[in-house]
């Protein structure tokens, strides 16, 4: 009886999480289907200016003019490289320096204040060092989306590592496990959630690192085709471009989200 009780209270559960899941869902679209009505309405109405903020069904023109004859796929597929790579180089090198730290007590505490004050500076601020340092092209720019990250990176990761609960490293330690191997097999494990976290927080970085090395330099992407619209007085392009960027970050924000639902489901 006690199993049957046990099997009908997690079918339960597994409903109200479905039923949770599907009401979020729809609430998502409700606000997202809100936002571009009010948009399309305040525009017909002249609540806000048509010139500046243009409209969703102007936006939509464009994208399908620009698409048809594959003008922004270009600059869409070179800003998306940048990204991504940008996004990858600035996660792993951030948990590869993590590492590092926590390897070493005295190094850690060493590089503390100097982490604290880069992850203070505003890291857009060096763009043109890195431009003039690497020249005006793609490595630059993908520079530009790792820096951005890689400092937070590092920090975040460092201290999942820390509070790591010790009992882990004792009971390795016991057996006597080296260093090394208490990181392997108890630390890096048990802060995969935080790195998960960080990698969240990472697509939103890389994308403003990346659209901002383009403002800088680029003769191309979506971060050119904003510059280029404002220089044109062409907002429609412009907004065409950020709800492009948009989709692209919350095409990355899922497949992170998968990333998650995948290690949850095979380190526990």
């Amino acid at each position: 009886m006690s199993g049957k009780e046990d099997h009908f209270l997690l079918e339960a559960h597994k409903r109200k999480l479905k039923r949770e899941k599907r009401i979020v869902w729809i609430w998502q679209v409700v606000i997202l289907v809100a936002f571009f009505g009010i948009w399309e309405l305040a525009s017909k109405l002249n609540w806000v200016d048509p010139l500046l903020f243009s409209s969703p069904s102007k936006v939509y023109n464009v994208l399908i003019d620009k698409l048809s004859d594959g003008s922004i796929l270009s600059h869409a597929q070179i800003t998306l490289f940048e990204t991504v790579l940008g996004f990858i180089i600035g996660t792993i090198l951030g948990i590869i320096i993590a590492s590092i730290l926590w390897s070493s007590t005295r190094l850690s505490n060493i590089m503390d204040p100097y982490l604290v004050i880069l992850n203070a500076m505003p890291k857009v601020a060096l763009g043109p060092i890195i431009i003039v340092a690497l020249g005006p092209g793609y490595i630059s720019i993908i520079a530009m989306g790792a820096i951005i990250s890689v400092i937070i990176t590092t920090i975040v990761v460092y201290t999942g590592f820390r509070e790591v609960d010790p009992n882990y490293e004792k009971v390795l330690k016991s057996f006597g496990a080296t260093r090394w191997q208490r990181f392997k097999s108890a630390v890096f494990p048990a802060t995969l959630p935080v790195m998960i976290s960080t990698l969240k927080v990472n697509v939103g970085l890389s994308w403003v690192g990346v659209i901002v090395g383009e403002f800088l330099v680029s003769k191309e992407g979506l971060g050119y085709l904003i510059v280029y619209g404002f220089q044109v007085f062409d907002f429609t392009l412009v907004m065409a471009s950020l709800i492009l960027i948009a989709l692209f970050a919350a095409v990355m924000y899922k497949i992170v989200e998968q990333i998650e639902g995948w290690l949850i489901r095979h380190t526990t």
